[in-house]
């Protein structure tokens, strides 16, 4: 399978948009690794090393001003930011969702699109807001649903094209054909 969309910023036209930078919430191996052997600078940050979210955030916001990126991309990062967190990069982060938002945010989506027997599903790229999955859609593309799905077929159908449009995206706001702004796009 491609790598994960994080991987992708290395390919990326150099310029003031982008730093390579691989950041986990915990630590994965395997990514990690790959980020290294790419020359992407990589840290760690374990939620589990803090007494409260708040601190986690804290270190974490820390970190993130330190090298003051213009973009903040979220891939495979569970976690829901605190409206606090959020305000202070506003318009700088994005994520990527395995639904057609604003259907299905959340988790278990795959699960809940067979449940209610949709015909087609998909990812959704989208600007980080207090919302939870409820900002901004950047972009989406869909899968159709078949009859012999599960949840764990569709999600890898899904997740094949997560690692089309993420990288797709993040290129076009490196070179300014996609623009973001404090709650828009």
């Amino acid at each position: 399978p491609p790598p994960p969309p994080l991987f992708f910023l290395k390919k990326m036209p150099q310029n003031d948009m982008l730093r390579s930078l691989v950041g986990s919430e915990m630590c994965i191996r395997d990514s990690l690794n790959r980020a290294k052997i790419s020359g992407i600078d990589t840290y760690v940050i374990e939620q589990e090393s803090f007494d409260s979210k708040l601190e986690f955030e804290e270190s974490l916001a820390t970190r993130i001003s330190e090298i003051n990126p213009k973009l903040i991309v979220l891939a495979g990062f569970m976690k829901v930011l605190s409206p606090q967190f959020v305000k202070l990069f506003r318009g700088k982060i994005i994520n990527i969702h395995p639904s057609l938002l604003p259907e299905y945010p959340g988790l278990n989506t795959h699960q809940r699109v067979l449940e209610d027997k949709k015909k087609i599903h998909g990812v959704s790229v989208h600007l980080v807001t207090e919302d939870l999955d409820g900002g901004p859609i950047i972009a989406q593309d869909s899968v159709h649903v078949l009859p012999n799905d599960t949840a764990e077929s569709l999600a890898k159908r899904v997740l094949e094209r997560e690692h089309i449009i993420y990288p797709k995206v993040v290129e076009s706001l490196a070179i300014g054909k996609i623009q973001l702004s404090d709650y828009g796009i």
